[in-house]
This record gives structure tokens, sequence and C-alpha cells, in this order.
């Protein structure tokens, strides 16, 4: 699958309708991101499951600053709407490959019943 491009526009809709999601938040001047990229669309080839989307910080800033993205690039995982992963950095991609592999892995019901217990004060 192709990595695809996020914009305030259109994030929340994808958000919303994958069940996996890894997001690369990056920027044109940036060599480490520049780096990664290959590795990232790679990987996107091979997981057929999970959309890979990218955010460019400095075209899409709302977002960049709704997320508090401090340094590129960042990756950030979301299952279900809900945020697992989200570290500042590059990863190699056998590193990658197991990062969506122990995503694959979390009791989703459990988090989402986690969720609700903290939002309710009964954590």
């Amino acid at each position: 699958m192709a990595v695809i491009d996020l914009t305030k526009d259109n994030f929340e809709s994808t958000l919303n309708s994958h069940d996996v999601l890894i997001v690369d938040f990056w920027a044109p001047w940036c060599a480490p991101c520049k780096a990664f990229a290959p590795v990232f669309e790679a990987a996107a080839e091979r997981h057929a499951g999970v959309v890979f989307a990218k955010v460019d910080t400095e075209a899409q800033p709302e977002l960049a600053g709704y997320f508090q993205i401090r340094s590129i690039p960042t990756l950030m995982v979301f299952r279900e709407q809900v945020i697992l992963y989200s570290e500042a950095g590059s990863l190699p991609a056998n590193a990658l490959d197991s990062l969506l592999e122990q995503v694959m892995g979390i009791d989703m019901e459990q988090v989402h019943k986690d969720i609700a217990a903290q939002q309710t004060g009964q954590a």
C-alpha cells in the first residue's frame, strides 16, 4: 500500500476509518527524515493491513502543534483511534516491524476498558 499524505482536512477521517495507522511526522529540510523515508515506504509494502501516512510539519503546523511534535522525525502509531506509540527518531526496518508486531498483539478491549476507567476516575 502506498504511503498517504495527511493534512488537517483528512487526518480525522483517515484515523477513524482504519484500525491501525502509523504516522511519520517529518519536514522537507530534515536529513534524518529523508533517510528514514525509504524504510517507512518499504514497511508500508510489507504490512498490508496497516495504513502508513506522513505529515509534513512545515505544511501542516496545526497537526504538528496538536500532537506537540517537538522533534522530527516522530513516529506515532494509532490502533482503534488510540495512540499506542509516540517517539521522536527513526527506526531501522527490523525495529519498525517489531513495533508493528507488538501493536498488533495488544489487547485493545483491555486498553479501551483502562481508558474508560481513567476517564471516570476509577484508575
